[in-house]
């Protein structure tokens, strides 16, 4: 099977990453070079660091070629990428790297600090573009408006300007539009994304792929280092994850805990609203896994986000380890919860305590919805099945490009193993 050369583009990436969509485009990457491609990973540092980031253990060599571009002044040269859209700084680099990769496929994800409208048009292969967040209509990314609200209308100079960032002045030019033109292939992480997409204005047709995880080579033995039973929240402390709103909830529900697995910057004001509450516990971070043994101990996994996420990797986590979901009625959590039947969705407090109330009195329901979870992680989110749907969608972007060496390559394979692989005994 021929190899394909790949060059992926982001802001953020292990050891430069707050988390979250990075480690998204960390797992594809690793998934590629697991099916013998040259993947190279062109991420920016300075952001990272301005941002306040500290930067994390490199980890073991995975395979897959990573390239951190930095500046001189790196504030100066995010602050040109920001306001101009397209990499000032960073261009020779950017340009030096494409033509000594040579690549097949140039695949960027979120581009808006590393080069912006400007970056994409870029290069000459089959070119990608996947939206891991909103920033294709939104300048901060998470269409969430005033920081406070969630947003139905355009009012974005003033919403910029709430979030303390200087107003983009290519957003009025169609710079973005022109760019995205280019691309053969836009991607959208569900099908809230793609629609909320539409309404704010992106004209463009959106493919929808989802995240996948691998299987783990064990399942976990269960968490039993905590004396009551408990419900889990997994994630970063962070307003818009919606933490806050449980905690009146578990003053109406003593016969379980709340365990917070996470850390971030509402951590502080998180733990003073919850003070003088013996049923919710800060456990901080932890690691893959210790996670998975707290996430096969609890009764199940709360979502509580009050923001418009575009997919919400945290419930095929907690499927993939047969943890039923308890997620807020709002963005793509109910087609994901829906779909797989492992859960249950709230839009009030009555509904959040009702649901708890259900997985702990009702054994045989918790069994059937963690059945049913782990069923779903299986048929849909896997690996195997996900990179398949990857392949045949970036095999119908290059026939329409016109690009017959790509499309034999793609149809051959070249995005699969070709065997189910795993899959683990699951109990």
């Amino acid at each position: 099977m021929r190899s394909l050369a790949i060059v992926m583009f982001t802001t953020f990436y292990p050891p430069h990453s707050f988390g979250g969509d990075a480690i998204g485009v960390q797992r594809m990457a690793r998934a590629l070079v697991a099916r013998g491609h040259d993947v190279t990973v062109v991420h920016e540092e300075d952001s990272y660091r301005i941002l306040g980031g500290k930067v994390q253990a490199e980890g073991p060599s995975d395979g897959v070629r990573r390239i951190g571009l930095s500046a001189r002044n790196g504030f100066v040269s995010n602050l040109l990428t920001q306001q101009l859209g397209r990499p000032v700084v960073l261009a020779a680099r950017i340009r030096d790297i494409l033509a000594e990769r040579k690549p097949d496929i140039i695949w960027h994800n979120n581009t808006s600090l590393i080069g912006g409208p400007g970056l994409l048009v870029m290069g000459d292969a089959l070119k990608v573009y996947e939206a891991h967040e909103h920033w294709l209509v939104c300048p901060t990314h998470v269409l969430w408006r005033y920081g406070r609200e969630l947003c139905d209308a355009r009012d974005c100079l003033r919403c910029q300007i709430s979030y303390r960032r200087p107003p983009q002045l290519w957003r009025g030019t169609g710079m973005l539009g022109r760019a995205l033109d280019r691309m053969d292939l836009i991607i959208a992480k569900s099908e809230f994304s793609r629609t909320k997409h539409r309404e704010f204005g992106l004209r463009q047709e959106m493919a929808v792929l989802p995240y996948f995880l691998p299987d783990l080579a064990k399942t976990a033995e269960p968490y039993c280092g905590h004396a009551r039973p408990y419900f889990l929240f997994v994630g970063r402390l962070e307003k818009i994850k919606g933490l806050q709103d449980v905690f009146p909830a578990m003053d109406r529900y003593p016969d379980a805990d709340l365990l917070i697995l996470g850390d971030g910057e509402y951590a502080a004001e998180l733990k003073r609203l919850a003070a003088g509450r013996a049923n919710i516990q800060f456990l901080g971070r932890k690691s893959p896994e210790e996670l998975d043994a707290y996430y096969r101990g609890a009764l199940g996994l709360i979502v509580p986000s009050i923001c418009y996420e575009t997919f919400g990797i945290i419930l095929i986590e907690s499927f993939r380890l047969g943890t039923p979901v308890i997620a807020r009625r709002l963005g793509p959590f109910p087609e994901i919860v829906e779909r797989a039947g492992g859960g249950a969705l709230f839009s009030t407090e009555d509904d959040l305590i009702a649901a708890m109330r259900s997985l702990q009195s009702d054994p045989v329901l918790r069994a059937a919805q963690s059945t049913e979870a782990r069923r779903a992680f299986e048929t849909i989110w896997h690996e195997t099945p996900v990179m398949a749907a990857y392949g045949a969608a970036f095999a119908a972007a290059a026939h329409h490009r016109g690009d017959a060496a790509l499309v034999r390559a793609l149809e051959a394979g070249a995005f699969e193993t070709g065997v189910r692989q795993g899959l683990v005994p699951f109990s």
